[in-house]
C-alpha cells in the first residue's frame, strides 16, 4: 500500500453553539488539512496521484470554507463547527471526488499548531 500526504490551509471564523467558555465567542483560525490519500498500485507514471491533480480537488473543496463564517454554512446548520466536524466533512466531500484507484486514509484539520482532530473510516 502506497500514501501520499498532502498539506493546506485555509483561514475561517466560527463560534460554538452552547459552549461554556471563550470558543462559544465569535474567532477565527488559520485552519491546516492534512490529507492522506491511498492505493495499492501506482498508476503508469509511478504515482498514487499526481500531486497537482489531488491539491487541485483539495483547493476546489476547502475554496468553500476559505474566509468564511463557518457557522453560516449548510454544513454546520445542525452540527458545530468543531475541528473534529470539519474534519468529517472534509473527509466526505473529498472521498466522493477521488478518482477510481485512489482512496482516502484520513483527514487531520489543525485549529492550532497544537490542536487537530482526524477522522477516518
Amino acid at each position: 500500500m502506497f500514501e501520499l500526504i498532502i498539506e493546506t490551509d485555509f483561514a475561517a471564523a466560527h463560534n460554538l453553539r452552547e459552549y461554556q467558555g471563550q470558543c462559544e465567542k465569535l474567532h477565527g483560525h488559520n485552519w491546516k488539512v492534512q490529507v492522506v490519500l491511498k492505493a495499492d498500485k501506482l498508476d503508469r507514471l509511478g504515482m498514487v496521484i499526481d500531486f497537482r491533480d489531488a491539491k487541485k480537488i483539495i483547493g476546489e473543496i476547502l475554496n468553500r470554507f476559505d474566509h468564511t463564517y463557518l457557522n453560516d454554512l449548510a454544513d454546520f446548520s445542525v452540527f458545530n463547527p468543531t475541528t473534529e466536524n470539519l474534519a468529517k466533512i472534509l473527509y466526505y466531500e473529498l472521498k466522493n471526488r477521488l478518482p477510481e484507484g485512489v482512496g482516502l486514509c484520513k483527514i487531520t484539520t489543525w485549529e492550532s499548531d497544537r490542536c487537530g482532530a482526524s477522522y477516518y473510516e
